[in-house]
């Protein structure tokens, strides 16, 4: 089997909780929910839902950059939207952050997210095994 490699990026938040931002094990990276925080700890909770959508796919984006993948190596995409009706501004900021990249997705409206967030994601991706690492902090767990 593998082993499970631990991904960290100073390019997002630390992990608030008791997770890693992604593992790494053989060419599968399982990316952690990523919130609408900027990389120093700034919340967005108050901000627009687009702002929020943005902030945490560009979130997503720079682990999955630090792994040494693009959006082209994402297969299965996560997002959490507060309310249904925000559906179409996330679809809309979703396709600009990830332009012709396609992956699985699945949109899931819920009632609320922690600390009154607009939006969280998740993702996993399969990132070819010669990938170079663009700033990754890697270590084998």
């Amino acid at each position: 089997m593998p082993k499970s490699i631990t991904v960290n990026t100073d390019r997002v938040p630390s992990p608030a909780g008791h997770y890693s931002q992604a593992k790494l094990v053989g060419q599968h990276l399982y990316i952690s929910g990523q919130l609408p925080i900027r990389p120093g700890g700034e919340a967005l909770a108050d901000d627009s839902f687009e702002t929020q959508a943005a902030q945490a796919l560009d979130n997503l984006l720079a682990i999955l950059e630090a792994a040494g993948g693009n959006p082209a190596d994402l297969v299965r995409v996560t997002a959490y939207i507060v309310g249904v009706a925000n559906w179409p501004r996330f679809n809309q900021v979703y396709a600009a952050r990830l332009g012709d990249s396609r992956p699985a997705r699945t949109v899931v409206p819920v009632p609320e997210l922690h600390y009154g967030y607009l939006v969280e994601v998740d993702a996993i991706a399969v990132i070819a095994s010669d990938a170079p690492a663009g700033g990754a902090g890697k270590s084998a767990v």
